[in-house]
């Protein structure tokens, strides 16, 4: 069922060096984390290059932006929001992607206390309560919409943080394409697994763990079948390499791509 599609373009070494993005307005770092108490919901930043920024605030897993975690790095790919005032002492980057670095760092734990001046106006951005994080194909509600169940080609693409895997933030992508797989009856899945790699702004570029095409692909493939698709066919192919980053969207390269076929 699987085949290794041609390597496109390598990365030579683990890391190498390149022009920084040429968009001045671009943050593409790794670094620790900081959590800032506040009266309200703690806010997440991260220095760069003597500066500040403001990440994300404390959130559940519904949030577009997560937090970061303490004890392990972080890979900030922003843009600064032009005329945006400070929050909690940092420059806002938005958009901003974080990608939690799998290894454990135990020099991450700045954890800074309240000021009155960095205290909030606004309310953190989910009720009070549990959670409201789901794991792919559970019971929980999902968005509902209609199904389309035209018998034609149907394309899609799922995002990944950097070097990661399935996520809470994915059954928002794999719910609809199941259903519409359901209802088209579709007689072939094609899933196609990418890596990625990432231009920071200092020149160096940090390219994903080697075999992450692969088990991308082939999990998604594993999630949809274990959801009961299991008439269709399944093509399942990965591109090992990944292309050269430019600093600007990197992100978009991190990606399993699916096609639906009547």
């Amino acid at each position: 069922m699987r085949r290794l599609l041609p390597v496109m373009l390598g990365l030579g070494a683990p890391l190498a060096i390149a022009a920084a993005p040429a968009d001045p307005s671009i943050r593409n770092f790794v670094a620790c984390p900081v959590v800032r108490d506040t009266a309200s919901v703690p806010c997440w930043l991260s220095e760069h290059d003597g500066e500040l920024y403001f990440l994300t605030l404390q959130a559940d897993v519904s949030a577009p932006v997560n937090p970061p975690w303490l004890g392990h790095k972080v890979l900030v790919e922003g843009r600064i929001k032009p005329g945006a005032a400070r929050i909690c002492g940092g420059v806002v980057l938005e958009p901003v992607r974080l990608s939690i670095i799998a290894e454990p760092d135990a020099a991450c734990h700045t954890q800074l206390p309240a000021e009155e001046r960095y205290n909030l106006t606004f309310e953190p951005p989910r009720p009070p309560g549990p959670s409201g994080g789901r794991l792919a194909f559970n019971t929980l509600p999902m968005p509902v919409k209609p199904v389309d169940v035209k018998r034609e080609v149907k394309q899609y693409s799922l995002p990944y943080d950097f070097d990661g895997l399935i996520n809470f933030k994915h059954p928002f992508q794999l719910t609809p394409i199941l259903d519409m797989a359901n209802a088209m009856k579709v007689s072939r899945v094609e899933i196609i697994g990418h890596r990625g790699a990432a231009l920071l702004s200092d020149g160096s570029v940090m390219p994903e763990q080697a075999d992450r095409a692969k088990r991308r692909a082939e999990q998604v493939a594993e999630l949809l079948q274990g959801a009961g698709l299991t008439a269709p066919k399944y093509d399942v192919h990965w591109i090992d390499a990944a292309p050269a980053p430019s600093g600007i969207d990197d992100h978009t390269q991190r990606r399993v791509d699916i096609t639906l076929r009547p």
